[in-house]
């Protein structure tokens, strides 16, 4: 040990005979060391401290020899002779010194080196003491520094852990940080198992390193003969302080883990509110036995996993629960829509508890006409799902008794306000003629609709909004303004919710140019586009549910409208329903139906009469000409009343009760329609082709 900090030395003049008193007083020997003739004086001090008299040295070096072991003695002449070759003025160093009784003590010297003018060492003053207490308690502390920090490290093994396992919000995410690599090096444990208490048994779930699994210990009961069975009997840690002590206690599972070269283990009992969830097995390869302090940390480390994971059982428990609900509430399945191809998808924020009021539904309507609702209901909870099938339920009734779209949305937002519930939703309601692509489209407070070209191409379809439901039916602005457009055959309606275009940090308009590029860049497919556009959501994450509707109108529709015409007929207007008869006359004429004239016109003349005596209200009657796999000839009376009309047996004698026997007999299908606040009666005739 060499100290190169040693300060210069001055010698009293009466030196040795006198020494200097302070060094004395700090039982402190001097010498002064003659290069050129080898001869070293020392003090008394110092002839104590190397264990000679006076008498028995001589100034030689040699003389000393019996006091250094050689090894000392050569480490000693290295360091000095380093110092004298090098230039140095000073140099220190430790070395132990055998006394007479045999004992060996540190001993430490400082050395001033002086030189003459040419630079060539003469002498070398010194000084020499007893160094052994000092390198005792350095030793001391240093071996008291490293059990600190020792414990120190024991007790931020469960201060990483926990701040590890903070992030952790399923039980997977719980094995992953117990498992990984840091972590067991963390733990300071060669390998880890840990297993969750199910049904009575013991289910292993997450072993680490890879190949710390014993087989046959998968699924374990809780009264078997293993350690994790017995710290969940007991709700007490078991420490396994040797290998004899693994093996005498768990013959079954020692001879299975010798491989391991286990030198001892700790098993933890994870209870959480005084019940048993599971248990944790720590082994070690280079540890024997375990102190107090070991086991109250390990018991400290088994409370915060323990915690951690009945917190992840907890929110993966109530995610089950929530999606659960939330699916409950949005459509099993999509029906199968002629003349329209649909995709819809769903995908739900990661976030335990906080799911969304997002929701989806297609509406067959009569006439081939379809319905499609995209809504979003306020907030991130299990409320907001039961209010959002509360609403599609409700929206989905009104749109099939057949209101407006702009009656479907002011209904649906009286409803809501009527809810016992301070939320409100957003949405979108499409109603699309896919025989002739007009769609009617009606947003309350929700984001435009995008509509995809053939091409590809896509443009942001601008809907004049209304208030959000719930807002408009508190405020008393309940006219909703209703969009008409024309859906090409191979256009793509998309309908969704914001958590596909909203980021934190974003603004909408670039969320919207984003999600613009990705439609027009997507698959052809209304299904892959589908998942691609859910992917991209799923890939960026984010605390939002994403709703999404895409509905393409096909080239082709199995029943296609031919033509249209429309007669409005006033109660007590003779004149109008004289031209209602003409109109029909006309079009059986013009659709080339001269065949089944007198049966349209008789049916149609019995239709219109019982809308006007039994409504005592106007009716409209349209015709319509619809081909497909036949030609047919359509007659709708639509009225006021919600009453349906009922068959009779009219009697010999009766002059009325006929028209709905003539109805059934002579047209070829027949039916009614709920239509907003009335009905629809309608009825089809087979027009055979002419040549």
């Amino acid at each position: 040990m060499v100290d190169r900090g040693a300060s210069a030395l001055s010698l009293p003049d009466d030196w040795p005979a006198h020494p200097d008193p302070i060094l004395a007083l700090n039982r402190m020997g001097s010498f002064d060391w003659d290069l050129d003739t080898g001869i070293m004086q020392m003090d008394p001090q110092a002839h104590e401290i190397f264990d000679v008299s006076p008498d028995e040295y001589d100034g030689r070096l040699e003389t000393l020899a019996p006091r250094v072991p050689p090894t000392e003695a050569h480490r000693l002449d290295t360091h000095v002779s380093q110092a004298i070759k090098d230039g140095s003025e000073n140099y220190g160093a430790y070395f132990r010194i055998r006394r007479r009784d045999g004992t060996l003590r540190w001993t430490h010297t400082q050395g001033y080196i002086r030189r003459d003018e040419t630079g060539r060492p003469r002498r070398v003053i010194g000084i020499i003491r007893d160094a052994t207490q000092e390198l005792i308690e350095s030793e001391a502390q240093r071996e008291q520094a490293a059990l600190d920090e020792f414990r120190r490290r024991q007790t931020n093994v469960v201060q990483i852990a926990t701040a590890a396992l903070a992030h952790a919000r399923t039980v997977q995410d719980v094995i992953d940080v117990l498992t990984d690599t840091h972590g067991l090096t963390h733990l300071g444990a060669t390998s880890l198992v840990m297993g969750l208490v199910e049904a009575g048994r013991i289910r292993l779930v997450a072993e680490g390193p890879t190949g710390s699994f014993v087989p046959g210990t998968r699924v374990t009961r809780i009264d078997e003969q293993y350690p994790m069975s017995e710290v969940v009997r007991t709700l007490t840690p078991r420490f396994i302080e040797s290998p004899e002590d693994f093996a005498g206690s768990y013959p079954l599972l020692w001879p299975h883990i010798t491989d391991l070269h286990i030198t001892s283990a700790a098993y933890l009992p994870l209870i959480a509110q005084a019940r048993p969830i599971g248990a944790l097995g720590l082994l070690y390869h280079d540890k024997r036995g375990f102190t107090a302090e070991d086991r109250n940390v390990l018991v400290a480390l088994g409370s915060s996993i323990a915690q951690s994971l009945q917190r992840a059982m907890l929110y993966e428990q109530e995610k089950d629960l929530a999606q659960g609900l939330q699916q409950a509430m949005l459509p099993r399945s999509i029906p199968s829509v002629p003349g329209a191809d649909i995709a819809v998808r769903y995908r739900s924020a990661s976030l335990g508890r906080d799911i969304g009021g997002d929701w989806y539904d297609i509406i067959p309507l009569p006439g081939g006409r379809v319905g499609a609702v995209i809504g979003d209901v306020q907030g991130h909870d299990t409320h907001a799902a039961a209010v959002m099938g509360q609403l599609r339920i409700v929206l989905r009734a009104y749109a099939a008794e057949g209101h407006t779209p702009a009656t479907v949305m002011a209904r649906a937002s009286v409803f809501l306000d009527e809810l016992d519930t301070e939320r409100f939703a957003t949405c979108t309601y499409a109603e699309a003629d896919l025989s002739t692509g007009v769609v009617q489209i009606v947003r309350a407070g929700h984001i435009d609709p995008l509509v995809r070209d053939p091409d590809g191409s896509c443009h942001r379809l601008s809907v004049e909004g209304g208030l959000p439901l719930g807002l408009s039916a508190e405020f008393g602005r309940l006219h909703y303004q209703v969009d008409t457009f024309e859906l090409d055959p191979g256009q793509t309606l998309l309908l969704y919710t914001d958590g596909l275009v909203e980021q934190p940090g974003v603004d909408l308009d670039e969320g919207m140019k984003t999600l613009q590029a990705l439609v027009h860049t997507g698959p052809d497919d209304v299904r892959d586009l589908a998942d691609r556009l859910i992917d991209v959501a799923e890939e960026r994450g984010g605390d939002d549910d994403v709703a999404l509707l895409l509905l393409r109108r096909l080239g082709h529709v199995a029943q296609q409208s031919g033509g249209r015409l429309q007669q409005h007929i006033g109660p007590g207007d003779p004149e109008a329903l004289i031209g209602a008869r003409h109109m029909i006359r006309a079009a059986v004429a013009a659709w080339d139906a001269e065949d089944r004239a007198d049966e349209v016109e008789l049916v149609a003349d019995e239709m219109i009469t019982n809308a006007l005596i039994h409504t005592e209200g106007s009716a409209i009657v349209t015709l319509r000409a619809l081909t497909g796999s036949d030609r047919r000839l359509r007659v709708e009376v639509e009225d006021a009343s919600s009453a349906l009309p009922r068959r009779r047996e009219a009697g010999e004698s009766g002059v009325s009760g006929r028209g709905l026997l003539l109805v059934d007999r002579l047209a070829d299908v027949w039916g009614v329609e709920a239509r907003g606040g009335g009905k629809c009666v309608w009825c089809e005739f087979i027009v055979p082709e002419r040549s």
